[in-house]
């Protein structure tokens, strides 16, 4: 007989040869679990049995497939993985949809379907605008998925898209984007198997250790512990999700908001947590162009703001309310660098800044902000801050070259991140994203939304911050309101902007396919 040793490696190795998707699948069965329970203490029966079925089905279908495939070999080595990636924010929002579904019964499943596309996203848009709608069981299930999508882009950033040099390590990689260089680690079945395992033993306990220290001082700040984990998991996947429409419904006030600001900050660069995915040696954390471009976000944009507010204020004899001032500040920090994550919560004093001004806050910065996105392999949506720095650097370059033509570039220590042709191949992946936004919003129009209702809504999927339908526009928009057209368009616009264009063109490439 084997020792229990060898036991539990062959049961390790069994699972990791079962397809990606299905091990989604049976993970997220599984953690139906917790709403049923929860839904059985607060008693919503219904809701509770709804989950509890849905679990149990999906648990059978992961079992019942997973012997169909014991002795298996797996394939599509390269392939594989971005595939199950797709249609993990495809095909898997369907089935999570199921116990949603169910237990509001007031709703279509289409509904349903783009409400958890929505979350897996981590775009965190909602048609149900009113809370109330949804019981705590359902809101905890939103909140959830979030949470799951968010851990699942940051084991696959390091697992799948950094050997692919795809999701922002293409202006760091020597290969061309969806290639893998000589020197990277194999993309075989079985070596992305193991790579997802290890990264997973690595990070999974860093997020919900993060996630659950967030929760408790969150709920010692003064939330109910239903909202606390839900902005909790919020803030660590980015997703903006609220059982009470946002931190106007939140009772930790401004202590609530300084500790979300500092776990935001794990959203700006990939080195505040991890450092598997730098390939020049270099971990230290101020000295990341990341980190310090979205730091210098974060102060530059609020005090702009703020001056410009002050302006206004000086006009209506405000300028001596320093209470005020202070508030309309730290609203600003907050909301800047929680949008810039593509996180989407609004400060509680983020309405001081008008209300002390008598100005109009204006809703381009923040989608602006919301595209130019948090670091790469986060959580974060967005353009990625090292693609714009990358853009930065070049220009950079090429205004030196104007003055001094034969000069020889020295980028430094952070210029030794980017590849020879970094700059380039972040400006090809802009063109795409405008195209992407182009073609997108004329497809929107076409619906019969006007042209800013269509841009709000590009630019939400895109960047996936579904908080901006809420506060960009000069009124709210209502995804409940929409034709089943534009919301469609809307779920695709999301997993484009999740999956990005680089890696669904990715998909497209013959040498993968001959992998």
């Amino acid at each position: 007989m084997a020792p229990r040793g060898q036991q539990r490696d062959s049961l390790g190795t069994a699972i990791l040869r079962l397809p990606l998707f299905l091990l989604l699948v049976g993970i997220f069965s599984a953690a139906m679990f917790v709403p049923a329970v929860y839904a059985g203490l607060i008693r919503e029966l219904v809701t509770g049995r709804a989950f509890l079925y849905s679990g149990l089905l999906g648990l059978i279908i992961f079992g019942l497939i997973g012997f169909a495939h014991v002795g298996r070999d797996p394939r599509h080595g390269m392939l594989g993985p971005l595939v199950t990636l797709f249609c993990a924010f495809v095909v898997l929002p369907a089935i999570l949809a199921v116990p949603f579904y169910e237990g509001l019964r007031t709703t279509t499943f289409l509904n349903a379907y783009i409400e958890m596309v929505s979350a897996i996203t981590t775009t965190g848009a909602t048609l149900f605008e009113d809370p109330e709608r949804l019981n705590p069981a359902l809101h905890l299930w939103r909140a959830q998925v979030g949470w799951m999508g968010g851990l699942l882009m940051w084991v696959s950033a390091s697992a799948i898209l950094a050997p692919l040099n795809l999701g922002g390590f293409e202006v760091t990689a020597r290969a061309e984007p969806g290639r893998r260089a000589d020197t990277d680690v194999g993309m075989t079945a079985p070596e992305v198997r193991v790579r997802i395992g290890k990264v997973s033993a690595v990070l999974v306990p860093i997020y919900m250790g993060l996630t659950l220290l967030l929760w408790v001082l969150l709920t010692v700040a003064g939330d109910r512990p239903l909202v606390a984990i839900s902005h909790a998991m919020s803030i660590m996947a980015t997703s903006g999700i609220s059982p009470v429409g946002g931190l106007d419904g939140a009772a930790s006030g401004l202590t609530g908001e300084v500790v979300m600001l500092l776990f935001m900050l794990f959203a700006l660069s990939r080195l505040t947590f991890s450092s598997d995915t730098v390939n020049d040696g270099s971990s230290n954390l101020l000295r990341d162009p990341e980190f310090r471009i979205g730091m210098a976000l974060v102060v530059i944009v609020p005090l702009f703001l703020f001056l410009r507010h002050y302006a206004g204020a000086f006009d209506v004899n405000a300028e001596e309310d320093l209470a005020d001032a202070g508030r309309a500040l730290w609203g600003g920090a907050f909301t800047v660098l929680s949008f810039l994550t593509t996180t989407g919560f609004a400060s509680q004093n983020w309405g001081a800044a008008q209300a002390w001004s008598g100005l109009e806050t204006p809703g381009l910065l923040l989608l602006g902000l919301a595209v130019i996105g948090g670091g790469v392999a986060t959580t974060a949506g967005g353009v990625k801050l090292l693609r714009v720095y990358a853009l930065y650097q070049n220009g950079l370059r090429e205004m030196e070259r104007l003055v001094h033509p034969s000069s020889v570039s020295g980028a430094g220590s952070m210029g030794r991140r980017l590849q020879k042709d970094g700059a380039f191949i972040a400006w090809i992946f802009f063109m795409l994203f405008a195209l992407s936004l182009a073609l997108v919003s004329v497809t929107l129009s076409a619906t019969g939304l006007s042209f800013e209702t269509s841009l709000v809504m590009t630019i939400s999927g895109l960047s996936t911050t579904g908080p901006l339908l809420e506060v960009a526009g000069d009124v709210p928009i209502r995804l409940s309101e929409l034709n089943t057209t534009a919301k469609s368009i809307y779920a695709a616009a999301m997993v484009l902007g999740r999956l990005e264009t680089l890696a669904i063109i990715a998909l497209f490439t013959p040498d993968l396919w001959r992998a």
